[in-house]
């Protein structure tokens, strides 16, 4: 009779961990000669089968660990002497077939919308016996493991069966319990084994430098309850306060918040300030800190800096409760090139492309998704459904739009790759764009989906069966650029860039636009929004809380970066917390409450927030005042028909009785004014009324004769109901 043991060469493979299909070998498999279990536990004493009351001791057969024996039928536990402990478990190569042909199928033409609950590592319960089923897409590779601290990260204990159709490795570790620290140990095509890898669908992550992926308590991450959102955007008043969560404030030692720390303190302060929405930079798990989370390596992680994934869930939650909506910043356009992550991930290039023309990002040394890969857009969209979804955030703010539309972005001649046409739009991306828009329609059709596009790309807020890519807003970084240098010129020649305030105005509503004072205006040399305000300490102030005024009223949503409400004036520091303390002076302080008051008005006026998208919601009164630096316009709404009159002097210079062309006539009523002592201005401005004669100016019926304090924006609005 033959012998039912592996021969040699089968046999040299496990225990050198070449073998690519473990489960042909390992495990039950019934012989001629029975039923022979075959167990490789490298560094064990020894192995027996324990089955009903008897106890069957296995025999080894090979050095490294590699026990066979005869043993009955029915259910069996393993008892393994490891000299010293007697560990007793189920047999991971006893356990049938995990992904289901549908997932299979799903996975294989990349389209599986849940695919965080099916790939990466899954507590669950199979034949009533609780574990980890981990399952990784590696279609290249020859051999995959889990390795851990619970296998003592030895790649020949747990190698993983591979589901050919769909590429992926799939195995099911008992009584493995959430909590373990895991990696994937993979043998490339070509037989040299990769560095260790993290899984790219882990729900947790290692705080760094640790680099492993953490068995996630999935059960533990309350699933959000539903919540009732706006349907209709584009008038609804937003205003976002942008939020690098490592920095906002800082503990003891200037030690980094958690999310319970942190949103003890954030979320009351956001509430009293008015803002509708907080924004985080990238919470994504990210290896180095000083990319702010623009580098991240795991796209279903919360970064463990701030706390587990329970913690993240809580924070939304807490949120929601105050009555704030949540917005991410979220990163499809490239990742980080570090070896534990997905660069090379199987021995070739899987998620990245192969060509540094397409593949490789000169600006921020990274790898470019290939997006023209199914599997690859389906962990991206799957990412974006697990964020939407299971944490229930209200939107994702996507990032670097602009660098994934074109193929020659930042690259020069023979630097990159026509698209099929000979083009130069990346053809691949502007297809997923459009699919994710698409998907977060059907799937989350409440939540907001904003682009940081700065070129002029048509139709980023067109929908995607028309054509668009599909997003609810777009950043207006050309009305940011513009402004920012209108407002960073001495007030005396401010009159020969007139146009770089009131150009914004032509294409304001070609597209659904966001004004952004973001993060990236405040870094890199760029110095602070106070930073940028010339003139001397009162003038600084003035024209910071003059342009914030124009801002505040100016047609487009609002989104400002966290310091900018305090007018802090050093540069942001991802590594301090915002300097607080400046709110003790009252320049600071006054600022400060000037953004109150802005958001205020803002959500409490209609004509400011109900027709930003369209231009029946703005009129101009005086836009051709270059001589005296002067802008005055009308903001509509449809709804009441109540006017608003925005005018702003941006020169130090008091303007008196300066006309002013208006809708109607009677009294109207100076219902905010950026120079108002209370906000650390002269209280220079109209005592509070105007009254409107029936003399038209401008264009208009009637019009106001006003005084115009220095460097300040007042806000009018006719009196009574």
């Amino acid at each position: 009779m033959a012998d039912p043991f592996l021969d040699h060469d089968a046999a040299a493979a496990l225990v050198e961990a070449r073998h690519g299909d473990p489960f042909a070998v390992l495990g039950p498999h019934e012989t001629p000669q029975g039923r022979v279990l075959r167990v490789l536990t490298p560094g064990a004493q020894s192995v027996a089968a324990v089955s009903g009351g008897a106890t069957t001791p296995l025999k080894q057969t090979h050095a490294a660990g590699l026990f066979e024996g005869i043993i009955p039928s029915g259910p069996y536990t393993l008892r393994i002497n490891w000299g010293a402990a007697v560990e007793e478990t189920e047999d991971p190569y006893s356990f049938p077939l995990l992904l289901g042909d549908l997932d299979l199928h799903l996975l294989g033409e990349g389209s599986h919308q849940n695919i965080g609950l099916c790939l990466g590592a899954q507590p669950m319960t199979i034949n009533d016996i609780p574990g980890v089923r981990f399952a990784v897409w590696a279609p290249n590779a020859r051999r995959v493991s889990v390795v851990g601290d619970f296998n003592t990260w030895d790649g020949r204990r747990h190698p993983m069966r591979l589901r050919v159709q769909a590429g992926v490795w799939e195995i099911f570790i008992p009584r493995l319990m959430p909590g373990a620290i895991y990696k994937y140990e993979l043998l490339g095509p070509d037989g040299q084994l990769l560095p260790l890898k993290a899984d790219p669908f882990a729900w947790q992550a290692e705080v760094p430098p640790a680099t492993a992926s953490i068995v996630a308590d999935i059960d533990a991450i309350p699933v959000p309850p539903p919540r009732k959102r706006p349907s209709n955007y584009p008038q609804q008043p937003i205003s976002v306060y942008e939020v690098h969560a490592g920095s906002w404030a800082r503990g003891d030692g200037n030690s980094t918040l958690g999310w319970e720390e942190l949103g003890d303190k954030l979320i009351p302060y956001a509430v009293e300030m008015g803002f509708t929405h907080l924004e985080f930079l990238p919470v994504m798990a990210h290896p180095f800190g000083g990319s702010w989370g623009y580098q991240p390596l795991s796209q279903f992680a919360p970064h463990a800096s701030f706390g587990p994934p329970e913690h993240f869930a809580r924070m939304v939650a807490r949120c929601h409760e105050a009555g704030l909506g949540v917005i991410l910043d979220w990163v499809p356009a490239h990742f980080p090139s570090d070896p534990h992550g997905l660069a090379q991930f199987d021995g070739t290039a899987l998620y990245e492309h192969s060509d540094p023309r397409e593949g490789y990002h000169q600006d921020w040394n990274t790898l470019i998704y290939n997006l023209g890969r199914r599997e690859v857009r389906n962990l991206l969209i799957g990412s974006a459904l697990h964020w939407l979804e299971r944490y229930g955030v209200d939107g994702l703010r996507v990032d670097a739009v602009a660098s994934m539309l074109y193929r020659d972005y930042s690259r020069g001649p023979g630097e990159w790759v026509p698209n099929i046409h000979g083009g130069r739009e990346n053809l691949e991306s502007i297809s997923f764009l459009q699919e994710l828009s698409e998907v977060i329609a059907q799937r989350c059709p409440d939540r907001l989906l904003i682009a940081e596009e700065s070129t002029a790309f048509p139709g980023v807020t067109t929908k995607a069966r028309d054509g668009g890519l599909g997003f609810d807003f777009k950043w207006n970084m050309g009305w940011m650029h513009d402004t920012l240098h209108y407002m960073q010129r001495e007030p005396v020649f401010r009159r020969f860039h007139h146009g770089e305030m009131t150009f914004g105005l032509v294409y304001a509503f070609s597209e659904r636009f966001m004004l952004p004072l973001s993060h990236d205006e405040v870094v890199h040399g760029k110095g602070s929004l106070i930073g940028k305000m010339p003139g001397d300490e009162w003038q600084r102030f003035a024209n910071l809380r003059a342009y914030l005024s124009f801002m505040w009223t100016h047609p487009g949503k609002k989104l400002l970066f966290m310091g900018g409400e305090i007018a802090q004036e050093r540069e942001w520091d991802h590594d301090r917390s915002v300097d607080w303390h400046l709110l003790d002076d009252a320049r600071h302080s006054g600022v400060q409450r000037l953004v109150r008051d802005l958001n205020r008005l803002y959500r409490g006026t209609p004509a400011l927030h109900t027709q930003d998208s369209v231009p029946e919601g703005f009129a101009w009164s005086v836009i051709d005042d270059a001589d005296n630096s002067v802008f005055a316009y009308l903001r509509l709404d449809s709804g009441s028909g109540k006017p608003v009159l925005v005018v702003c002097n941006f020169t130090p210079v008091p303007r008196h009785d300066y006309t002013v062309g208006v809708p109607v006539a009677g009294a109207w009523q100076e219902i905010l004014n950026s120079d108002a002592a209370i906000y650390g201005g002269s209280n220079m401005g109209n005592s509070g009324m105007v009254q409107g004669k029936a003399e038209g100016s401008h264009g208009h019926p009637a019009s106001l004769t006003l005084t115009l304090p220095p460097l300040a924006t007042i806000v009018l609005t006719p009196a009574g109901e």
